[in-house]
């Protein structure tokens, strides 16, 4: 072991506020943001921050020595586990009060303010937790915690504590009785965040070192309260956890170790007998929670082609029973009963397994293959068609019409998962749409830095904290609209540039923007690194792609081809489709007007945009695909803007779904 600043057995005399302790093992980057929040925070603060590496083989030890001369650092030849590394610098802190805090954790300006500040104040409080968020603004319930007693358990276990959450008895596991913005008493504290009061620890004692990870946390808090202390949950401030990077808690191997540490736990402060009644609780979790997961693999595996089955079934069905009453009944003809009961499953099969072998049942979802898995199934079932005996060749319409519908009804179906977040989306194959919140400069260096590599990137735009220059075309806004801005250019991934957003403003605005299901990363200071939601990313991992207008003669066809055949398309399924416009004879004039080419479905109403990119009247403009939302004319000029400049397909039908009850309007 060896160590810089202090000697393992020196005596330190001097007494400080706040002697914050932080455990890293590889984790280099998260490590460098927990440190410059923390330096952050610790000003004004008489104090001193500890880093204890438990034989990282990343450049952790390297990068602190560089970038924190300040900070002291215990380097030690293996990993001693988080209950030993901690008491290393917990015996020779000489801080009133100590933090242990977790390397994947970003903390408010003010956390350590508030937090002492508190504890100053309430001389019985032992330790204090605070409020934690994920990297994705979500509130984390270990932020509040009972002592994990076997009733509290098995209630947490079979679900009560969800069906029951304001019981102080069924919800003790996660304390879900207590309010998220509730200072209160509780009885465990997380180890990510534990401000302790050192004569509190000096009489309790430190973490116990039987414990290799997990349940250290738990122990120590039930001691605390034997002593008489109390401990608190604090949400006053908050902070960031992106939990989980050192340890993956899906993994056979945190099981393990966490059953070990209950084990160790309930030997301990439970008598012999609650002490066995809790480790049969323990095996019980393990195996419900593995058949659990087990169900839920097969039932995510079957629930797609299942419902995907039913829709493309029903709407051959329709198709079939409208057809057979309003043609084939008039050529005095119509479908045998087994078309219905035999043929119809027959083809919906053939379209499900082409789907299969396309790859459009893999996850996560990719929406490109399922595309071409359902008209690979259209020209199968027409080819078997074309084979059969005259009397087996019941209509070609039908089958046109059902690839139509088919399409249609499986990605309105993904949609409507995706929203449900029941079904996840292939990000990888998504364009990544960028937005960089910061100052002028800041934003500059990390737009550098994205840009620097050349990889697939749809958009980037550039959101400013200070007055917007309207001549620089890649701001597209201040942070004081970043939640309109998000939404009209359909941003997925927001980079906080720490330098000039606090960590208090990044907290607020994940927590705002939670149903835009976006992705976040940290861009630190000085540091060539993206922190993101629970991933490190190097600037090689963003990617780029060229704009695409519109007005290119490519995009121009594209938009023409996709414009007529969605027209066909309407136009055959016109007995269905019409019920769910408003103005019903305009929509129909409307479909031949498009097929004739007077109008298309998507336009702008900037008159110079349309006469820039030769763009026909639209019944629909990019602000349609926003139903929900009251755009200024400064918004919905940006929407058609941005429409014009990176033109897709994809687009057009974004904008035609959302938007389906106004295709009976004139023009745009």
């Amino acid at each position: 072991m060896k160590e810089r600043g202090v000697g393992l057995n020196e005596k330190l005399t001097s007494h400080l506020k706040l002697s914050v302790i932080i455990v890293n093992y590889n984790v280099s980057a998260f490590l460098e943001q927990a440190l410059m929040s923390a330096q952050k925070a610790m000003r004004g603060i008489d104090g001193e921050i500890y880093v204890v590496d438990n034989h990282s083989v990343d450049n952790s030890v390297a990068m602190v020595k560089d970038k924190f001369p300040n900070v002291k650092l215990i380097e030690n030849q293996d990993n001693v586990g988080f209950a030993k590394a901690n008491n290393q610098a917990i015996r020779i802190s000489s801080g009133e009060y100590v933090l242990l805090l977790n390397p994947d954790t970003v903390v408010e300006e003010d956390t350590f303010e508030k937090c002492v500040r508190f504890m100053d104040a309430t001389p019985d409080c032992g330790g204090l937790g605070v409020k934690m968020v994920d990297g994705q603004g979500r509130f984390l319930p270990e932020s509040k915690r009972g002592i994990p007693y076997p009733k509290s358990s098995f209630y947490k276990l079979f679900g009560l504590s969800k069906l029951f959450p304001k019981s102080q008895k069924f919800g003790a596991y996660h304390a879900t009785y207590i309010g998220e913005d509730e200072t209160h008493e509780v009885e465990v504290l997380a180890g990510a965040f534990m401000m302790l009061r050192k004569s509190v620890l000096d009489e309790v004692g430190l973490l116990d070192e039987d414990y290799f990870m997990y349940g250290e946390d738990i122990d120590l808090s039930y001691r605390i309260l034997k002593g008489g202390y109390k401990n608190y949950y604090f949400p006053q401030t908050r902070i960031i956890h992106y939990k989980g990077e050192s340890t993956k808690k899906g993994s056979l191997n945190y099981v393990y170790v966490f059953y070990n540490a209950m084990q160790i736990f309930a030997r301990k402060h439970f008598s012999a007998n609650n002490a066995k009644i809790f480790n049969m609780a323990i095996h019980l979790a393990i195996w419900f929670r593995a058949s659990l997961a087990a169900l839920k693999r097969i039932l995510s595996r079957l629930l797609l082609p299942i419902l995907d089955f039913v829709l493309i079934f029903a709407g051959l069905y329709a198709l079939s029973k409208y057809w057979d009453h309003n043609v084939l009944y008039q050529r005095n003809s119509s479908f045998p009963d087994y078309y219905f009961y035999a043929v119809l499953p027959g083809y919906t099969l053939l379209w499900q397994l082409a789907v299969l072998l396309r790859g459009g049942y893999r996850k996560p979802v990719n929406r490109s293959l399922l595309n071409r898995g359902i008209v690979l199934g259209g020209v199968v079932v027409l080819l078997i068609y074309a084979l059969l005996p005259e009397t087996m060749r019941f209509s070609r319409a039908v089958v046109v019409m059902g690839t139509v519908w088919a399409l249609l009804a499986v990605n309105v179906l993904r949609v409507l998962l995706s929203k449900a977040h029941l079904i996840d989306v292939d990000a990888r194959r998504l364009s990544l749409r960028i937005a960089i919140v910061g100052g002028a400069e800041e934003t500059e260096r990390v737009l550098n830095m994205v840009q620097s590599i050349n990889t697939p990137r749809e958009f980037i735009g550039l959101v400013m904290t200070q007055p917007v220059d309207s001549q620089n075309h890649i701001v597209i806004g201040n942070v004081t609209d970043l939640s309109e801005l998000v939404t009209i250019y359909q941003i997925n991934e927001v980079i906080f540039c720490a330098r000039d957003i606090s960590a208090d403003q990044i907290i607020d605005w994940m927590n705002r923007l939670q149903d835009k299901q976006l992705e976040y990363k940290i861009a630190p200071e000085d540091s060539s690194l993206l922190i993101g939601s629970n991933s490190i990313f190097t600037a090689e991992d963003l990617y780029t792609i060229p704009v695409q207008p519109v007005y290119q003669r490519r995009n121009r066809r594209i938009k023409r081809l996709f414009d007529v055949s969605t027209a066909a398309g309407l136009l055959l399924l016109l007995p269905i489709d019409i019920w769910m416009v408003d103005k019903k004879g305009s929509f129909v004039r409307n479909i031949f007007d498009v097929i004739l080419g007077r109008k298309s479905w998507v336009g702008v109403h900037d008159s110079s945009q349309g006469t820039v990119c030769q763009l026909l009247p639209g019944i629909l403009s990019p602000a349609d695909a926003y139903p929900n939302n009251t755009f200024s004319p400064e918004m919905v000029a940006r929407t058609e803007e941005l429409y014009v400049r990176n033109y897709r397909c994809r687009n057009d039908l974004n904008i035609m779904v959302r938007g389906f009850q106004k295709l009976g309007n004139r023009t745009a």
